[in-house]
């Protein structure tokens, strides 16, 4: 009975309030579980390095200052997109992917020196997104603006990636566009995420 009680007990103690707090933050993460969040929050505490002031005001300035770019999609800040400021782009290529974490992969590769158009996101009828969710309307009004562009589809292979691939190509049919889609060097089912240089070199090479 001893035993009992003190165990009733001891699953009493928890942090405090503030703790518990910062953990459940952490645990809406991605990737972070309970246990992982738990981890953060007491190092961020007790690590002399932690600087969780240091954090809070980067989360902040962030939050406030950085935003999807009016023209691609992509983050930008005050010193404006990296993307379409750059000078020496191909206006007439236009690379058209999901997220903007997606422009990355393809920038690092250093085999495309086009412009890029993200739709934040995917069409998913399960997920209840539709193409009115997606930047597809921008899409349609960039490439009208640019007679003669080469647009290249380089959403997922999965099935939700082929059926916005899909959609795309329709409704840029009807307009003076060459469209395009990255072929072979992605795995089926994977994303831009995953892929190396060299298949991303490759994918590029063999879009038909």
């Amino acid at each position: 009975m001893r035993i009992l009680l003190h165990v009733a007990l001891m699953a009493r103690v928890e942090y405090p309030e503030e703790v518990r707090a910062l953990v459940a933050e952490l645990k809406r993460l991605p990737g972070v579980g309970p246990r992982s969040a738990e981890r953060i929050a007491v190092h961020l505490l007790q690590s002399p390095r932690a600087s969780p002031g240091d954090l809070a005001r980067s989360l902040d300035l962030c939050v406030e200052r950085v935003k999807a770019c009016p023209v691609c999609g992509f983050f930008t800040g005050e010193s404006g997109c990296a993307v379409c400021s750059e000078q020496g782009r191909d206006a007439t290529l236009i690379c058209v992917m999901e997220q903007p974490t997606d422009v990355l992969p393809i920038e690092r590769s250093g085999v495309f020196r086009g412009l890029y158009h993200c739709l934040g996101g995917r069409l998913s009828p399960l997920d209840d997104v539709r193409p009115e969710n997606l930047r597809i309307g921008e899409l349609v009004r960039r490439v009208r603006e640019t007679p003669g562009a080469e647009v290249i589809l380089a959403t997922s292979s999965d099935v939700e990636g082929e059926a916005t691939a899909n959609y795309l190509s329709e409704a840029l049919g009807n307009l003076d566009c060459k469209i395009t889609r990255l072929a072979q060097g992605l795995p089926a089912g994977g994303g831009l995420e995953y892929a190396d240089e060299l298949t991303l070199s490759r994918a590029f090479e063999g879009r038909r």
